[in-house]
C-alpha cells in the first residue's frame, strides 16, 4: 500500500452573522497564540479524533467566543495547500444567522477577545485577518445575499414578533439595496401573519406586529 499520501489536519471555522445598529456584523476573535497572534480571525478549532464536524463546531464557538446552542449549517470546505503556515490543514466552514440579543461574547481559551465587527468594513478595509478568513467571510456574505432572495433566512435575525418596517430593513441590509415598500410587502405577504399587538406609538403612529407563518 502506498503510504506517501498526506494526512492533513481538519479544522472548522465558524461564521456567526447578526444585525446590529442597522449593519450586518460578524463574530471575530483576537488570536492569543501563533500563528497570527494579535490578529482578528474567525472562531475555529481542530477536529478531535472521534469527534463529528458538527460537534467540533459547537465546541469551537463555545471555547473561542463563549457562545452555546448556536445552530450552524455547513458552508464550504477550504483546502488550499498553503492556507495555514503550520502545515496542510483543511477547514470546513460553518454558517450561523443569529438575533443579536442572543450574543453574549467572552474571550475564549485561545483568544484574547471576542466581538462583533462590521462585515462591509472588514471586507473593504486594509486590516489583514488571520489565514484566509477574509475570503471565507466574503464567501459567506455572498451566500447570505443569494439565500435572502429565495429562502426565509431574513427571519433568523428578528425576534418572534416584528413590524413590517423592521422586516424590510433586514432584507435591505442583507441584499445591500433599498426596496420599494409596496413590492416588498406583496412578496413577503405569504410568509407572515398579523397579530393583535401593536407598538406603543409614543413617538410615531402605532405599527402592527407580525410573526412568521409556518411553512
Amino acid at each position: 500500500m502506498d503510504m506517501s499520501f498526506l494526512r492533513p489536519l481538519v479544522a472548522v471555522d465558524l461564521l456567526v452573522f447578526t444585525i446590529l445598529d442597522d449593519r450586518l456584523k460578524i463574530v471575530l476573535v483576537e488570536r492569543a497564540e501563533e500563528p497570527f497572534k494579535g490578529r482578528l480571525s474567525l472562531p475555529g478549532v481542530f477536529v478531535r479524533e472521534g469527534e463529528t464536524l458538527d460537534d467540533a463546531a459547537q465546541r469551537g464557538i463555545s471555547e473561542e467566543a463563549g457562545l452555546r446552542g448556536i445552530y450552524f449549517e455547513q458552508l464550504y470546505t477550504w483546502g488550499e495547500a498553503d492556507r495555514d503556515p503550520r502545515g496542510r490543514i483543511i477547514s470546513v466552514s460553518y454558517l450561523s444567522l443569529v438575533n443579536s440579543e442572543r450574543l453574549a461574547l467572552t474571550a475564549g481559551e485561545r483568544t484574547s477577545g471576542a466581538g462583533l465587527y462590521d462585515v462591509e468594513e472588514i471586507l473593504g478595509g486594509e486590516e489583514a485577518l488571520a489565514f484566509d478568513h477574509k475570503q471565507i467571510i466574503e464567501y459567506g456574505r455572498e451566500r447570505i445575499k443569494n439565500k435572502t432572495e429565495y429562502t426565509r433566512i431574513a427571519f433568523e435575525f428578528l425576534p418572534e414578533l416584528f413590524t413590517l418596517p423592521q422586516l424590510q430593513r433586514v432584507y435591505e441590509i442583507l441584499l445591500g439595496k433599498q426596496l420599494y415598500k409596496a413590492n416588498f410587502r406583496r412578496k413577503i405577504a405569504p410568509m407572515i401573519e398579523e397579530t393583535e399587538l401593536k407598538t406603543s406609538g409614543e413617538a410615531h403612529r402605532p405599527s402592527r406586529y407580525y410573526r412568521q407563518k409556518a411553512e
